[in-house]
């Protein structure tokens, strides 16, 4: 075990390597078995029905299953603990996986109450009533009224996506009165904030994002308590919602870079939102402290301002198309945290699904900040926002024809 007063980087790099010496390797071991031999009916029947409620595999009995456990992935969940400052995680094949585990353990028939705004796709789950809970959504400060007596859960995002509001997740979970608060600390990572620190229960990661930040992976992990670890175990061994060892391989991994990644992309970001601040085009940015921090969040709870920005566009929806198709270095696509900067409209994208009063405004455009040269950033920014408009009419004329096919193939 390494030692619990190291600094972040160090444990970044060290945890959940506690038994390689002993393996006889350097370089993480990937185990891709589907199923495992038994070493007798009895001792094996046990193993399996330890991991099938939710605990580990027994020593006697060994892994039984890939479905259940796999050492690959549990030693990225150990190592994603520690840097959460959590007894436990537990690694899902998405971000919607482990976002669906956690509302199903919550129990059928419950109440949840949900902070706006958040992710377009936990948002349309907990919208849709599809996992047989009831949710109530409200601003930070609404939730103790919003808490009843069969209220199960409280979930929050911050930094918000794709605002980039600032919850005060002390605050929530004094009002929330001992629920237990989910935090979606995807867009901060434990680089620039722990949850837990400040009372969380869950603290979930779409671990698709920063903690792999090359693109190449999906996947979801919430860090916790062990009690509640073994609750979304349980619900993972029945769904079959396991991580991909592959998967947990390229994410343990990608933790060693982590904090160099994150602060490096914090410091593109950072140039990045003061050029647009005084961009003529640009009517407001969303980026942590651009407000002047009126809750006094960062440095007391964000250790950072992170990677993520935001616009508006003076411009509307017809200067938003026209930038996200103009830019040559920015990839337009959906997702964030990879080591190459991504733009994307979430209004009509990841937050499609998301009701109208929640949805994000159509001149609001989402950057995440990759580890480029921000001089070079910014210069495919201006010259995106200073397309001539002839090629914003195009691509909203194209995009125009398209919903009308759309629409009239359906009819």
């Amino acid at each position: 075990m390494i030692s619990p007063h190291l600094q972040f980087d160090t444990v970044a790099v060290h945890a959940g390597r506690e038994d390689l010496a002993e393996l006889g390797v350097h370089a993480l071991p990937l185990d891709l078995s589907s199923t495992n031999p038994l070493p007798g009916i009895e001792v094996g029947g046990l193993s399996y029905e330890s991991m099938a409620d939710g605990g580990m595999p027994t020593a006697e009995g060994g892994a039984v299953y890939a479905r259940l456990w796999n050492p690959t992935v549990a030693r990225f969940e150990s190592a994603l603990a520690r840097l959460e400052h959590a007894e436990a995680a537990v690694a899902f094949s998405s971000g919607m996986a482990a976002m669906t585990a956690a509302i199903l353990a919550a129990g059928t028939g419950r109440h949840i109450v949900a902070v706006r705004p958040l992710y377009g796709g936990t948002d349309h789950l907990l919208s849709s009533g599809l996992l047989g809970t009831e949710t109530e959504f409200c601003a930070a400060d609404e939730v103790a009224a919003a808490i009843r007596p069969d209220t199960a859960m409280v979930v929050l995002e911050t930094p918000a996506n794709p605002t980039l509001e600032l919850v005060d997740i002390r605050a929530v979970v004094e009002a929330a009165r001992g629920v237990p608060v989910l935090v979606d600390n995807t867009f901060a990572t434990p680089v620039l904030q722990n949850p837990i620190d400040f009372g969380a229960a869950m603290v979930l990661h779409s671990a698709t994002k920063y903690l792999g930040g090359h693109g190449d992976v999906v996947a979801g992990v919430i860090a916790c308590s062990e009690e509640t670890a073994a609750a979304l175990r349980r619900v993972r061994a029945v769904t079959g919602g396991l991580l991909h060892p592959l998967g947990a391989y390229l994410l343990h991994r990608g933790l060693t870079t982590l904090p160099v990644r994150v602060r490096a992309q914090q410091a593109g970001a950072q140039q990045v939102a003061a050029w647009l601040e005084r961009h003529p085009s640009v009517a407001r940015v969303h980026y942590p402290g651009s407000d002047g921090d009126p809750k006094g969040l960062l440095g007391r709870q964000m250790r950072g301002t992170g990677a993520m920005v935001a616009v508006d566009l003076r411009g509307g929806y017809g200067q938003a198309a026209q930038m996200t198709s103009a830019v040559r270095l920015f990839t337009h696509a959906v997702s964030l945290g990879g080591v190459d900067s991504l733009i994307q409209h979430p209004a009509a994208l990841t937050h499609r699904p998301v009701a109208a009063e929640a949805k994000p405004a159509a001149s609001l455009v989402r950057l995440s900040i990759g580890l480029e040269a921000p001089e070079d950033l910014i210069a495919d920014l201006d010259q995106a926002l200073t397309t001539p408009a002839s090629l914003s009419q195009q691509v909203v004329g194209a995009a125009e024809g398209r919903r009308e096919r759309l629409r009239l193939a359906a009819g």
